[in-house]
C-alpha cells in the first residue's frame, strides 16, 4: 500500500510498533530508491497518546493527511474454553480499539477540511463468526460497525470512510510460514496478492464524491463463499 500511494506522488508515513521500525526504515528506503517519499514511525496503535501525538507530528512535519488506512490484523484463533480473558482483551485493543484511535484522529484533522479518506482493512470475520474465531470475529464486528457509523457522521462532511472486507488468505510472510505452495498458490491467483488490495485501495481514494464505495469485498477467483 505504502509503495503504491508513493507512486501516486504522495508523501507516505508508515508505522509499526517500535520494535519493528527497522523492518520499516528498510520499506520507506526502497521506496526513496524508486523515487518516493517515505517517513517511518513507530507506534503503539492502542496508546492513545502515542497515537495523538503520531497525528499531530505528521500534519506539523509533513503535512496534511489525504489518506489514513488501518491495517491491523490480529488474527488468531482458540477453542472457546481456551480464549483467556487476555487473549480475547488484547486482540480487542489491536483490531478494534486501536482502529477507534486511528479512526478518530483521522476524523479530528480531515473533517475541518472537508476532505480525506479513512480505510479499513476486514475480514471475513467481519461479516461472521466461525469456530475457534470469537475473539477475532468480535474485534473485527466491532471495527466493520465502527466504520459504518463514521462513513454516515463524515460523509455528510466530505470525508469518504470506507471498510474493504479481504476474504482469503493474503500472500506474505505469514502466509509463507504457514503454506508450503504459497508461491505457486500466488502464482495461480489463488491467494491474494497485496499489490491487488493496494490498487483497490488507491481506487477507493481517488473515487469521485458522487459515486463513494463503503464496503468492498476482495477474493481470490477460487475462494468458497
Amino acid at each position: 500500500m505504502a509503495q503504491a500511494f508513493a507512486r501516486q506522488g504522495m508523501q507516505v508515513c508508515i508505522t509499526r510498533r517500535p520494535r519493528n521500525l527497522p523492518q520499516l526504515e528498510e520499506l520507506a528506503g526502497r521506496i526513496r530508491q524508486d523515487g518516493g517519499t517515505a517517513h517511518a514511525y513507530g507506534v503503539d496503535a492502542r496508546d492513545e497518546a502515542e497515537m495523538e501525538a503520531l497525528f499531530d507530528r505528521i500534519e506539523a512535519d509533513i503535512g496534511e493527511l489525504d489518506v489514513v488506512v488501518f491495517n491491523i490484523g490480529a488474527n488468531v484463533w482458540f477453542p472457546i474454553t481456551e480464549t483467556t480473558s487476555r487473549v480475547y482483551t488484547k486482540v480487542w485493543e489491536m483490531a478494534a480499539f486501536a482502529g477507534f484511535l486511528a479512526g478518530r484522529e483521522a476524523a479530528r484533522v480531515m473533517s475541518p477540511r472537508g476532505r480525506g479518506t479513512i480505510i479499513f482493512t476486514g475480514a471475513t470475520a467481519s461479516l461472521r463468526g466461525r469456530a475457534t474465531f470469537s475473539a477475532f470475529a468480535g474485534a473485527k464486528h466491532a471495527l466493520r460497525a465502527l466504520a459504518q457509523s463514521m462513513a454516515r457522521e463524515l460523509g455528510p462532511q466530505g470525508v469518504h470512510v470506507a471498510h474493504v472486507v479481504i476474504d482469503g488468505t493474503i500472500d506474505g510472510t505469514f502466509a509463507r510460514g504457514r503454506l508450503d505452495d504459497a508461491a505457486e498458490r500466488l502464482a495461480r491467483h489463488e491467494i491474494v496478492d497485496p499489490a491487488e488490495i493496494a490498487r483497490a485501495y488507491v481506487y477507493l481514494h481517488t473515487q469521485g464524491r458522487s459515486a463513494w464505495t463503503h464496503e468492498m469485498d476482495l477474493r481470490p477467483w477460487r475462494e468458497a463463499w
